[in-house]
Parts: structure tokens; sequence; C-alpha cells
């Protein structure tokens, strides 16, 4: 017979309330949080290391901001360059999968846990949860929430305060609530963005060389 953990991390129905295994899981995550929440913000040896052992999966670079929140902390896995600003939850009864330069604005919810609309079942604390896979080189906008069973593609930007219910492609601006398609990304904004970095670095070669003078 499966345990309740492995029912929950399969996507299956399980009991929540007293189960000794997923509340140990859940304490060890909690005590995790509160010391890298309360950490100093320049003790960054420290606040790496919580999130290496808090975390499923991480790279060898990557920064997460506090407050951050989490359920079990085991099932998010994150790929190279990951960033999450301040305010970041993510509910991981199921797995939540994030690919390389992934950037996650303040505020982002990621949640994989649902409940039962019948209001009976839901109050005897059965759960069940259904995993979020965001691709390579995702932002996630401000206030962006992911709900249970979603898949962003990679590139793709997603705007601040949208509410991602259904699966977005690769290489798309998406936005709203419910959050829809807006746009591909394309071969213009590419050379628009590049015009701007060497804009910007030509400002920067001429003051040196102001300065070298």
């Amino acid at each position: 017979m499966r345990t309740e953990k492995e029912k929950m991390i399969a996507g299956d129905f399980y009991l929540s309330g007293n189960d000794v295994e997923i509340n140990a899981g859940l304490s060890r995550a909690r005590s995790l949080l509160y010391k890298f929440n309360q950490s100093h913000p320049h003790d960054e040896e420290l606040r790496y290391g919580i999130i290496k052992e808090l975390f499923g999966k991480t790279p060898d670079l990557f920064l997460v901001e506090t407050p951050f929140k989490c359920d079990h902390g085991f099932n998010i896995s994150v790929g190279d360059y990951f960033f999450a600003n301040f305010d970041c939850t993510m509910l991981d009864v199921a797995p939540i999968t994030i690919g390389d330069r992934a950037y996650l604005g303040p505020k982002v919810g990621l949640y994989t846990a649902n409940h039962p609309i019948d209001k009976d079942i839901r109050h005897e604390f059965y759960e069940f949860g259904s995993p979020i896979t965001i691709g390579d080189d995702v932002w996630l906008g401000a206030n962006t929430i992911v709900t249970p069973g979603v898949t962003i593609g990679s590139n793709v930007v997603i705007g601040a305060g949208s509410v991602v219910t259904k699966d977005i492609p690769d290489n798309v601006i998406a936005v709203g609530n419910p959050c829809k398609v807006l746009r591909p990304i394309t071969d213009e904004d590419k050379a628009y963005w590049q015009t701007r970095k060497e804009e910007y670095q030509a400002e920067l070669a001429e003051g040196n060389q102001k300065e070298e003078k």
C-alpha cells in the first residue's frame, strides 16, 4: 500500500490532516524557511545553503529573495540562474519544475495544491495536486499566479497580475485573468533590445574615454 506522501507526489487523492510523514516534512520546511526568512540579507552563504537544503534540485548559481514560502521544498526543482524576487510562494504538494534563466517577479505564486469541490469531502482534509512545469528563459511579472497542472513553454513573458489557468506555448507574451497569448516574441523584439544594449555600451565607452583623458 502506498503512503500518503507517495499519493501526494503522484498527484492522487491523499489525506493531509494527520499523516506523520507529511507533517514531518512540513515541519522541516517551516524550520528551514524560518531560518532563511530571518537571515541577514548579506549572509549570502547561509541563505544559499538553506535553499540548497530545502529544494529538491538547485544549480550552482541562483538567487531567492526573502520572504519566500513553500509547503515542502523537496518538490521544487530550478535550473541555472534562477531568480525569485520578494514574497514568492510555491505550494509544492506536486512537483514544480522550472528551467534555466527563469525570473519570477515580486509576489509570484505557483500553486500545485487543489481541493475537492464537494464541501463535505473537502472538510475531511482530502487533497490532491497537479504539477507545474515552466520552461527556459521565462519571466513571470509581479503578482502572477500559476494554477495547478499548468505548463508554460520556453522564451515566454507573462504580464504582471496574470492568472495562468491554461498551458502557454513557447515564444509568446501572455497577459490577463485568465491569462491569454497577446502576441509572439519576434525577431523585431530581439533587434530592438539589441539596439538598446548597443546604445548603452556606446555611452559607457564614451564616458570611459573621457575619464582616461
